[in-house]
């Protein structure tokens, strides 16, 4: 386990000052050593040598904080979100220290702050050529994800005045910004963003340099511009019932002006567009994401989940009808299917096993799930493959059904069922296939052998099969199409836990069993109540309280 620290603010603007001058020294190093090989004249020819080689590696820093920590997957996602959310279920709630994760989430974001706004600082004296915007606006969408994602999360946070600290000492204390404020903020920052990336500037310093510290897109502007409007449609979508009008507005500019946005259906035709980190491609191995499985060992396939992937409780299999269950479960220790009760009770056997062990990396000991592994896991390739699963940030397939329900509810277009139901098939089509392409170039890192090898699905399992069941023309009421384009949202969510607990709590009609949620934050970090006392103070009275039964702003 990982020890718990405690976390401040001070120490963060400092640890980040650090960075950054780590960065300065790195950069001239380089310089002087490559320069032993240069002519003079071409190293003058590159008056934002210096500068550049440090934007690029304070930017890399930033993706790279994108990548999940341990304790936030083990505290937070796996302990707290996927139970609330019922993606999963939760065998056993033996980890209440959550402030682990939350602490480690606080910091991350707060330690990643000073580096943005150096940037941005930078970026503000630079001369405003078609470059300079890319790496301007590159810059704000990080920032927007990264940001949303905290107040989805947290409700209130510091933002405006926050990651300034190690520029003004007055200013190591930030209040908090309403969510409502950073909402409208950062959605007003990603029309900027998408709006000023000019395509045509690859070629153009600082730029050229500045691209290849990009791990997340690569230097690719087109797919940065795409992965703004897509996230504009995520975030008005989500206050649509709090704040309509402008959600209608943003929504309806990006569908009625066919902005660019993430694509995973074009008509009949698979793209499969989505906004990952891929380990692989990025230079690291995901080591954490097996540990926090491994340690925890808590989650298994859920009855709620299981009734949306296969139409019959037969053990066997013989019932599932969507592909997805073969990517995010495996059968039990005795090789049926076998679901953990989303609400059990007292007589409920318990888990069992050692499913998530890295014995299993090996062909010879893949079946052995451990002693009294009772009911259905995750799949392993998905918690064990360091180098080629994905960490995902948003995929085509969500684009899809974010348009659907715009056309379905009437949210910034007319009402249109039929584009409501084009919409939705090309989501269920392009989160079925981006599944299966995932699984298929899947394997373990010790022994290199291939989700095919092990886990072979049907070949009858496709998309059709899930719309043989879920197509819309199987809905009885309009109640019911809804519920069916939710479930469906839903379950392309399933390693965005954080995602699926946002749709959660902002829709009725999720499929669930039990009670309503009735979780809809967390709380903050203890180390805020220590460090930044007044703000902290100033912002649970305006929500109403610090518990996890707050609402935060934008839900119903």
């Amino acid at each position: 386990m990982k020890k718990n620290s405690a976390i401040s603010i001070i120490p963060r603007e400092k640890a980040s000052l650090r960075i950054i001058l780590n960065v300065f020294v790195i950069g001239f190093l380089f310089v002087a050593m490559t320069a032993c090989n240069k002519d003079f004249e071409e190293i003058n020819t590159n008056p934002h040598g210096f500068t550049t080689t440090g934007d690029g590696a304070l930017f890399n820093g930033i993706i790279e904080s994108l990548v999940l920590s341990g304790n936030e997957q083990f505290y937070i996602n796996n302990e707290i979100l996927y139970k609330q959310a019922q993606s999963a279920a939760l065998t056993k709630e033996a980890w209440g220290n959550y402030t682990i994760g939350t602490e480690e989430m606080w910091k991350d974001y707060y330690n990643t702050l000073p580096a943005v706004r150096e940037l941005e600082k930078r970026f503000a004296a630079y001369p405003a050529t078609p470059g300079v915007n890319n790496m301007r606006a590159m810059l704000k969408i990080v920032l927007a994800y990264k940001t949303f994602k905290m107040t989805d999360l947290f409700g209130d946070i510091p933002f405006s005045q926050a990651g300034y600290g190690f520029q003004s000492l007055e200013r190591l204390h930030p209040e908090y910004d309403t969510q409502r404020s950073i909402y409208i903020s950062l959605l007003e920052d990603l029309k900027t963003a998408a709006t000023i990336i000019d395509d045509t500037a690859a070629s153009a310093e600082p730029f050229t340099s500045f691209k290849r510290f990009d791990r997340l897109f690569l230097g690719d502007v087109t797919v940065w511009r795409k992965f703004a409007n897509s996230l504009r449609l995520r975030y008005a979508m989500r206050m649509s019932d709090k704040e309509p009008e402008l959600s209608g507005e943003i929504i309806g500019e990006i569908i009625g002006n066919n902005e660019p946005v993430l694509l995973g259906y074009d008509f009949t035709s698979p793209v499969l567009e989505a906004a990952c980190i891929w380990p692989a491609i990025s230079g690291f191995k995901n080591e954490s994401l097996n540990w926090s499985f491994r340690e925890h060992n808590g989650l298994r396939m859920g009855s709620n989940i299981w009734h949306q992937l296969s139409e019959t409780d037969s053990p066997d299999g013989s019932g599932i009808f969507d592909p997805r269950a073969y990517i995010f479960f495996e059968t039990d220790g005795n090789n049926q299917w076998t679901p953990f009760p989303q609400v059990p009770d007292a007589s409920t056997p318990s888990a069992g096993g050692v499913p998530y062990g890295e014995h299993r990396d090996d062909a010879g000991n893949f079946s052995i799930k451990g002693e009294n592994c009772n009911y259905s896991i995750f799949n392993y390739f998905l918690i064990r493959d360091e180098d080629f699963m994905p960490i995902i940030l948003m995929t085509g397939a969500e684009v899809h059904f974010i348009k659907a329900e715009a056309y379905f509810r009437g949210i910034g277009v007319g009402i249109d069922r039929d584009m409501a139901d084009i919409e939705y098939m090309n989501g269920i089509n392009a989160s079925v296939e981006w599944w299966l392409k995932t699984a298929h170039n899947s394997r373990l890192p010790l022994s290199g052998i291939t989700f095919d090898e092990m886990l072979p699905i049907p070949e009858h399992l496709n998309a059709s099969s899930v719309l043989n069941v879920f197509g819309s023309w199987n809905a009885q009421t309009d109640e019911e199409k809804l519920k069916f384009l939710y479930t469906q949202r839903w379950l392309d969510a399933f390693r965005q836990p954080w995602e699926a607990y946002a749709l959660a709590r902002r829709v009725s009609l999720l499929p669930r069993e039990g009670n309503p949620i009735a979780h809809f934050r967390m709380p903050y970090p203890p180390s805020e109540n220590q460090y930044n006392t007044t703000a902290w103070s100033n912002a649970i009275g305006r929500q109403g309280g610090d518990s996890p039964d707050v609402k935060i702003w934008w839900i119903p």
